[in-house]
């Protein structure tokens, strides 16, 4: 099978490349990304390209599937520049992949893709995928899921799986998470259990987590199987103010969720934190994910539990962990994270 891995070098890219290290019927990997990294993965070829602009028709020609990871979070203050990656990009992508003829397409969808759903029962895939209309994320991603259906009416030959995970950590990704959602002004050390007093405690503050290596893994399974449309794929327990409060032994405070937002939002005007309050709309809004079709048709089972998959990212962060490629290298951030300070809180990695 010869692979091409579209946004390989971020959180979920780098998993999945470790994934199909020791996959002999992968003989091939074309691993496509805006900037080459230093290091290198078994079988693995990197060819520097921007979906936004590049001929993707010559990279995908001769491919058995493609793997489509490539995703623009941050400037979230310019949504045009994000759109053009996440919705405008995707759409060239696909039309890339139906002109070179690939059979199959494997896309990182996400729980943001849903429409506001429970948080006291788990959803299957069936569930409406509009997203949250306050966040560019949710917007963007539900854009991607018309799309995919579009194609699939369109191309009803091309194999096309949709991947849904929930927060995807990992160590190695602690320093490009901790850019991307709290910004430069956030000192690692107050991130020690202890040092944060409260934790809001919220309606509806309930969200899945699953480690980027088990996320991997599902990839894996999906690329190699013969299986078809759309796989959540959570850890359990749900993480909650109870877990949270356990994770940093802080005690929980009841708050409204006006007031939370409305801190949110004063936060991100003042540049202080790069997040846009959407995040905090959508992360109460999403409904929880039930896995059930991941464990069944693709044999998935997470090997990590959310809560010691959280406990490995806040213990990163304040170690300050990352990975040796772009944009996960601490490097990316610049001296003393001069060029997160330079950009107000959110930039482009």
């Amino acid at each position: 099978m010869r692979a091409v891995v579209v946004g390989a070098t971020g959180n979920l890219g780098t998993s999945l490349l470790e994934a199909l290290a020791g996959e002999e019927a992968v003989e091939e990997i074309v691993a496509v990304a805006r900037r080459i990294p230093q290091r290198q993965f078994p079988r693995t070829t990197f060819v520097a390209a921007d979906i936004t602009r590049s001929d993707l028709v010559p990279i995908f020609q001769g491919a058995d599937a493609v793997v489509h990871l490539a995703w623009l979070i941050q400037p979230g203050r310019k949504e045009s520049i994000t759109r053009a990656v996440n919705v405008e990009g995707t759409e060239r992508l696909l039309a890339a992949a139906v002109e070179a003829k690939v059979p199959s397409l494997i896309y990182a969808s996400s729980v943001g893709a849903y429409s506001p759903g429970p948080k006291d029962r788990a959803v299957d895939e069936s569930w409406p995928t509009e997203g949250i209309e306050s966040s560019f994320y949710a917007r963007h991603k539900a854009a991607v899921e018309r799309l995919l259906d579009r194609l699939e009416r369109e191309q009803p030959a091309l194999r096309v799986v949709r991947m849904r995970p929930a927060l995807v950590f990992k160590a190695q990704a602690a320093t490009e998470i901790r850019r991307l959602f709290a910004g430069p002004l956030l000192p690692r050390s107050l991130l020690r259990p202890g040092l944060i007093p409260v934790v809001p405690d919220v309606p509806r503050l309930r969200f899945q987590v699953v480690h980027s290596l088990d996320v991997g893994e599902g990839f894996k399974r999906a690329l190699l199987g013969q299986v078809k449309g759309a796989f959540n794929l959570a850890a359990e327990p749900p993480i909650g103010p109870p877990e949270l409060a356990a994770l940093l032994r802080a005690r929980r405070l009841r708050l409204p969720v006006g007031l939370l937002r409305a801190g949110a939002a004063a936060t991100y005007a003042l540049h202080l934190q790069p997040s846009e309050p959407g995040w905090l709309d959508m992360g109460l809004a999403v409904p929880l994910m039930d896995s059930s079709r991941a464990r069944r048709e693709l044999g998935w089972e997470p090997g990590h539990a959310a809560t010691d998959t959280l406990r490995e990212l806040i213990d990163a962060m304040r170690g300050g962990a990352d990975y040796d490629t772009p944009p996960l290298a601490r490097a990316t951030s610049g001296p003393a994270r001069a060029r997160e300070v330079a950009s107000g809180a959110g930039r482009r990695p």
